[in-house]
């Protein structure tokens, strides 16, 4: 499979490995619920190469469906690249070809500075996915020849799903001589088969419903008529048909019945065979409205199914009553079509470059359409995370009065959690008693990094150390944020008598030190890991 090459790609295609967990601070008076909770819908400021680092523990393999919207590359938006990648070479590079650490037209390498923001990105977000899930990604002509190789190399070339055309606009520019009527969405699953199974269909619109009518009173319901005929020859299925006023007829050159004679006879008998309302016209198979799931999506969706950047536009100013810095925000409509497709009604969304929030938006209104339980993680860096993104989550979810649309009027109900990105959190600053993470965040961090598997918080029992357990391990930790309790603290034989009943699984223990010798930690099933040291993962 080919493969792209771009200056600065040696130095990113591992950068995720190295970038630090942070802790994920919660922020309760920017929040919309009762109990702030990394299980709940998030918004999450902060970097968001660091933020995806910090969701792995809790969201790894668990995410149904990816959207974001990456900026473009145009040259005027000033999008900045300052990943700390650790490369004497990278950082020269950087330093003399970057004003400030933005990007513009100018700068001839920018599709290589475009191309390292978001490999480590895309490997942490392929790292998210759910084995069934997808992501789905806005890009024009600029970079998306560039991002389709990319993606077969991180996703695979198998799992390519579809490049979505999607009609962004409702007339052509008259400013340009070729003006750009449309935008793609990139589609890639993370494993295709599992994918396939769970792809929905789309909900038959208002005017696909206008096209079912009934002109034969059929007992049935209204129905739409299909050729009978199908391409090819096949022996089986070249029979003559009269219909019911003696016309007959045999398949056009080049074709064929679609069903055999005896399934032909059985369709007559149900009724579901229509020769126009004369008896004369030539056979077409009825299906019936209350036959039809839904329609086939396609990779072609217009402006009128899908949203336009004007009706986002206008979206933003009846949510905020004023134009925002945004100028081409992506329409409602749009991402909730991505998730009647690719989600479940429990499905977890996730978008990295959140923007104006309208994913958030998305989740909610397609909630409240179908009673649905879908959660959505944003991810936001810049200033507006609370004042925009967040913001518009608050009006959707209490009610925008000035709205047309009845459900957004009264409110699209639900809660979400507000969090800031915070700290690294690195073992040496247990030694130095600096940035101390929260019992809990460290729980998080040490049960993903040791086992590699999901964390779940409510397992936690600071009484006993406990903070879950692997398919191989119970897993427990004795610590406390404070460098006082860190020196004076260790793992004792009365702690381990005091262990709860052993499950059959070994204990592992995490502990600033052991005062137990060796072969009374085989004794107790105990693989006993040492803070502050760097832990491993286990592979046993």
């Amino acid at each position: 499979m080919p493969t792209l090459n771009f200056k600065g790609k040696t130095f990113v295609q591992n950068h995720h490995l190295a970038v630090k967990y942070h802790q994920l601070v919660p922020v309760k008076e920017l929040s919309l619920t009762d109990k702030v909770s990394l299980h709940d819908n998030l918004i999450i400021q902060g970097d968001n190469l660091k933020a995806l680092k910090a969701l792995l523990p809790t969201y790894a393999g668990k995410v149904k469906c990816i959207y974001i919207d990456p900026p473009y590359n145009t040259g005027n938006e000033g999008w900045a690249y300052n990943d700390n990648v650790n490369s004497p070479m990278m950082q020269e590079w950087l330093a003399a070809t970057l004003k400030g650490d933005k990007v513009d037209k100018e700068d001839l390498t920018r599709h290589d500075k475009w191309l390292c923001m978001m490999m480590p990105r895309l490997k942490l977000l392929h790292e998210l996915l759910s084995e069934d899930g997808a992501i789905f990604i806005s890009i024009d002509d600029i970079e998306q020849h560039y991002l389709r190789v990319l993606l077969d190399e991180i996703f695979g070339e198998g799992n390519f799903i579809a490049n979505i055309m999607w009609q962004k606009r409702t007339s052509p520019d008259s400013r340009v001589v070729l003006g750009a009527g449309h935008e793609f969405v990139i589609s890639y699953s993370k494993n295709y088969p599992l994918f396939y199974e769970t792809l929905k269909k789309l909900e038959l619109s208002e005017e696909q419903r206008e096209q079912f009518k009934n002109p034969d009173n059929d007992p049935l319901g209204p129905w739409v008529s299909s050729d009978f005929t199908a391409q090819g020859y096949r022996p089986n299925q070249m029979y003559e048909i009269n219909s019911p006023k003696g016309k007959k007829y045999f398949p056009p050159e080049g074709k064929c019945w679609k069903n055999v004679e005896s399934a032909y006879k059985k369709l007559v008998k149900e009724g579901r065979i229509w020769f126009g309302n004369d008896g004369m016209g030539m056979p077409r198979r009825k299906t019936y409205l209350n036959e039809r799931e839904g329609s086939v999506p396609w990779t072609w969706w217009t402006n009128k199914e899908a949203g336009h950047n004007q009706e986002a536009k206008k979206e933003i100013i009846e949510i905020f009553e004023s134009i925002t810095a945004f100028d081409t925000p992506k329409p409602t409509s749009l991402i909730k079509r991505i998730l009647q497709i690719a989600t479940e009604r429990d499905s977890v969304i996730l978008d990295s470059f959140a923007g104006s929030g309208t994913t958030a938006q998305a989740v909610l209104e397609l909630n409240k359409d179908d009673g649905g339980n879908r959660k959505f993680i944003l991810v936001e860096m810049e200033d507006y995370a609370n004042t925009i993104t967040a913001e518009r989550g608050r009006r959707v979810i209490k009610g925008v009065p000035g709205a047309k649309n009845e459900n957004l009027r009264e409110g699209l109900g639900g809660t979400f959690s507000y969090f800031k990105l915070g700290e690294a959190i690195e073992m040496e600053n247990l030694l130095r008693g600096e940035n101390l993470p929260t019992y809990d965040e460290f729980a998080r961090y040490l049960f993903y990094t040791a086992t590699g598997e999901e964390f779940n918080e409510n397992a936690i029992n600071q009484e006993t150390g406990f903070i879950g357990e692997s398919s191989n391990h119970e897993v427990y930790l004795f610590y406390k944020p404070d460098l006082e309790w860190l020196k004076q603290n260790a793992l004792t034989l009365n702690m381990v008598n005091e262990l709860p009943p052993l499950k059959g699984k070994r204990r592992l223990i995490f502990a600033p030190v052991k005062y137990v010798d060796d072969e009374t930690c085989r004794y107790f099933n105990i693989d006993f890991c040492q803070l502050p040291y760097e832990i491993y993962r286990i592979k046993q």
